[in-house]
């Protein structure tokens, strides 16, 4: 049993929320400003708000985490540099949450002084990598992808360094995709999960022939009981409550359950009135998901909805513009109320103005252009109970008493890293998934499988470029390493890495070449100036384009940690990526063409069959591949900028990547090509 009890971790998304943290107990409370945040949807703060909010939580023992985990864009650095600056003069928080490895060298150059915590969107669940990214980030804490049963956890824990703890995720919305390694929103329309502005396209309605449900919408993670368990496991330190959309009836109830179940882990009756607490929060349907590896639980229900909130009545009649209902619960002053879901006709939020008793009578009017339909279902999803509003109200009296401090703005310059000089003559490489017919050279790309790596003769494998999966989960980290050394010891030396963190997967000394195996790179061609320039008996390690690299800041990172170069995020917009090209202090390539998937998951499929043509409500085609652990989302229409390429070269840019993907039969042909977000404003 831990001596020293995890934090009760409370999302805030307003004021409201952050006082319902307060007022339940919360241990710590994390949020996000007006910028760099990855839930911009949320009401966040500003810095003379945060700062009086931050300094009542002090006076109760509560520690405020700011995050700022988005994707962090050229010509930004400044903005969130001088924002870091102003957060340490006037907030103090106790950490910043980040996903950018630039960011997180930013946040240094700016002078914060408290702790960096590392986001579960830079999907960093690798235990052979935790003291790396403990030693080479400087970070306090890692926050471990949801998608991690129990085991996994512990296996994370025995290999978290001293010096830096775990944070666990125990309650909230799942993503059906891996966090951090989601373009579906991105990819249809510029707004981008990374920078917080997802729309949500898991959450809509899918048909594949005859069948149609909502087959990548998740229920809610809840690990209710089951957080027992991690209490046996001292390295997480942090029991994290999703839900910075939330709002303080969820965020109260929540907090008060998980409060009752750590401290009280054996008492039956604390149990029971936790698990009522939670049934009460107005959440989605709650699962264990995959904490339990013995019995994992499919989140998703396609014929079933997985909106939050309590189900109240359905509409009565539609008359004109005049809805009436006949709840199935008292409805109190201040209730909000959800009409049908997001992605249907006459969507809308009503406030209740006056009690209606249980099976009384509430009419309304219908907002918007689009009428709901009859029948359509009614959700409770937020109440303001008179209890909770009176002990909001009291701690409201105590911020007012507290003295907002006068603020000025910052003038911190952040310091650019030295762009490298001139423009190099392109290489392309063509990515596949298997050997099959396909001419490969010194410019191709092989995905990573322990089938290729048997099947490719020692020669090949020493001139292609091996690509590693976006995701190597930690109960195949093992297998992995096994792979890349002896392919390593083969003479292998070009590799792609889904993520920077794949990089404590090689071996920290290189074996020496056989003989043989020296000659035969000798009478090779000569080495393209993206090859190491040092000896080429050295590692030639890139960052993949699920690094989601962005910024000059993130670059100079990768090269201080010996990469010699890197795949830009193909999220950029033209503006964006030219500058980035400007000015980058290592090597960059750009995703040009090919198949760029939407996301990928753990996540078996349920209601939906892989290979076969999945239609959006707007008739968007996508289908669905298995590779290992991961099943991939792919768009039946690809990605086209190839005639972006030698404006690219021209900005700096010195590798194409053309992802080859055989489509399924039944997948219709497109008929249109993405440009992704290039001629768009990537917000």
């Amino acid at each position: 049993m831990n001596m020293t009890q995890p934090e009760i971790l409370a999302p805030a998304g307003d004021r409201h929320a952050f006082m319902a943290a307060l007022a339940a107990g919360a241990d710590a409370i994390y949020l996000g400003l007006k910028n760099f945040s990855a839930r911009a949807e949320a009401g966040n703060f500003s810095i003379s708000e945060l700062a009086v909010l931050t300094e009542l939580a002090r006076q109760k023992n509560c520690r405020v985490h700011v995050a700022m985990n988005t994707l962090l864009k050229p010509g930004e650095d400044q903005a969130a540099g001088r924002l870091v600056e102003r957060l340490n003069r006037y907030v103090r928080p106790a950490a910043l949450i980040v996903q950018d490895p630039g960011m997180v060298k930013l946040v240094r150059q700016a002078g914060f002084e408290g702790e960096i915590h590392l986001s579960t969107l830079a999907n960093a669940g690798s235990p052979r990598a935790l003291s790396m990214i403990h030693e080479k980030l400087n970070v306090q804490r890692i926050v471990l992808p949801r998608e991690l049963n129990i085991d996994e956890i512990r296996t994370c824990a025995k290999a978290c360094p001293s010096g830096c703890d775990l944070e666990v995720f125990v309650h909230g919305a799942l993503c059906y995709n891996v966090s951090g390694r989601c373009y579906w929103s991105s990819y249809l329309g510029g707004k981008s999960g990374l920078r917080g502005r997802c729309v949500q396209p898991c959450r809509r309605t899918y048909s594949q022939k005859n069948n149609t449900g909502r087959f990548f919408s998740c229920t809610d993670l809840s690990l209710d009981v089951l957080t027992k368990t991690l209490l046996e496991v001292p390295e997480v330190r942090s029991w994290k409550i999703e839900g910075r959309r939330k709002g303080p009836h969820y965020v109260y109830y929540t907090v008060s359950a998980y409060r009752l179940l750590r401290d009280n882990p054996n008492d039956p009756q604390a149990r029971k009135t936790a698990l009522s607490l939670l049934e009460q929060a107005l959440g989605r349907k709650g699962s264990h998901y995959a904490f339990l590896p013995q019995r994992p639980y499919t989140p998703t229900d396609p014929q079933r909805h997985t909106a939050s909130g309590m189900f109240v009545d359905k509409l009565k009649t539609v008359r004109g513009r005049k809805l009436n209902i006949s709840p199935r619960v008292e409805l109190k002053p201040g209730d909000l109320l959800r009409v049908g879901f997001e992605d249907e006709p006459g969507h809308q939020i009503v406030k209740i103005r006056k009690a209606v008793p249980k099976g009384g009578r509430l009419d309304f009017m219908a907002q918007g252009k689009r009428l709901p339909n009859a029948g359509s279902p009614v959700f409770l999803i937020d109440r303001r109970e008179k209890e909770l509003m009176q002990a909001l109200d009291k701690l409201e009296r105590e911020a007012q008493a507290i003295k907002a401090p006068k603020t000025a703005e910052s003038t911190f310059e952040p310091k650019q890293p030295k762009p490298l000089k001139g423009t190099i003559r392109p290489l392309h490489h063509h990515v596949y998934r298997h050997l099959g017919r396909n001419r490969l050279n010194e410019g191709s790309g092989l995905w990573l499988t322990p089938k290729t790596a048997r099947e490719t003769k020692p020669g090949l494998a020493m001139r292609v470029w091996w690509w590693l999966p976006p995701v190597i989960w930690p109960n195949e980290e093992k297998e992995w390493q096994e792979v890349i050394e002896r392919l390593v010891r083969g003479g292998a030396r070009r590799f792609m890495l889904g993520a920077p963190w794949q990089i404590a997967l090689f071996p920290k000394e290189l074996p020496r070449l056989p003989r043989a195996v020296a000659l035969r790179r000798g009478r090779g061609k000569r080495h393209h100036s993206q090859d190491n320039p040092r000896k080429s008996d050295q590692l030639n390690l890139w960052a993949s384009p699920f690094c989601n690299v962005a910024n000059q800041h993130h670059l100079l990172w990768l090269k201080d940690m010996g990469f010699s170069g890197a795949i830009a995020s193909p999220e950029l917009n033209k503006d964006d990526a030219l500058a980035l090209g400007k000015a980058t202090p290592l090597p960059v390539g750009f995703v040009t063409t090919g198949q760029w998937p939407l996301g990928f998951t753990r996540i078996p499929l349920e209601g939906v069959k892989p290979e076969k043509p999945i239609l959006s409500p707007k008739k968007e085609a996508c289908w669905v591949r298995r590779y290992g652990q991961l099943n991939w989302i792919y768009p039946a229409w690809g990605l086209d900028l190839h005639t972006k390429e030698h404006e690219l070269n021209q900005a700096g840019y010195s590798a194409f990547i053309h992802m080859h993907e055989s489509k399924p039969r039944e997948v219709p042909q497109a008929t249109r090509t993405s440009t992704f977000n290039w001629d768009l404003r990537l917000l």
